[in-house]
């Protein structure tokens, strides 16, 4: 794939973390995801889960800002969201999923509603509440039980969600 191929996926990747469609990103958008997740999941802001989903949703943001927001100002343009793909995440899409780690983990936490793993069908919900059309969460939420076991393990998530924001080979 070609830079600017690339720069377009991008590009289309820039609307998932905009979650409020203001055309740019910023805290907001993560705590507002760490909301919307919640109210799903039933689980209280205050409880141990939803702290930690509050936590890594910002540590998740102070990530994205260290490495796209180069001029500061606690938001992230698209341009400036592309540039930092480009620059700092093409070839090394890890740093990426551990920038995600935290959010991710607590993610996991809120939809393995019964201890055992996080089902399709949660991994569906989730990806439904940040913004995925329902056909496409439904089919990438069977993708990711690759063993067909029912249960999607924390490293499948953490693979498959760097893969798709950063690296030029993901659809």
């Amino acid at each position: 794939m070609d830079s600017a191929e690339y720069e377009r996926k991008i590009a289309s990747r820039f609307a998932a973390f905009d979650q409020d469609g203001n055309g740019y990103i910023d805290r907001e958008d993560f705590s507002g995801a760490a909301a919307r997740l919640l109210a799903e999941f039933s689980t209280k802001a205050r409880s141990d889960k939803g702290q930690a989903l509050y936590s890594g949703a910002e540590a998740f943001w102070q990530g994205m800002a260290g490495i796209a927001d180069v001029d500061g100002d606690q938001r992230v343009t698209r341009q400036e969201f592309i540039t930092g793909a480009v620059k700092r995440l093409r070839d090394n899409p890890q740093r990426f999923a551990e920038i995600a780690r935290p959010f991710l983990h607590a993610v996991i936490a809120i939809a393995d509603e019964d201890g055992q793993g996080v089902t399709p069908s949660a991994a569906e919900r989730v990806m439904r509440v940040l913004g995925v059309d329902e056909s496409r969460a439904s089919q990438a939420a069977a993708a990711l039980d690759a063993d067909a076991d029912g249960r999607i393990s924390e490293e499948e998530i953490l693979t498959a969600f760097a893969a798709y924001y950063v690296t030029p080979e993901h659809p």
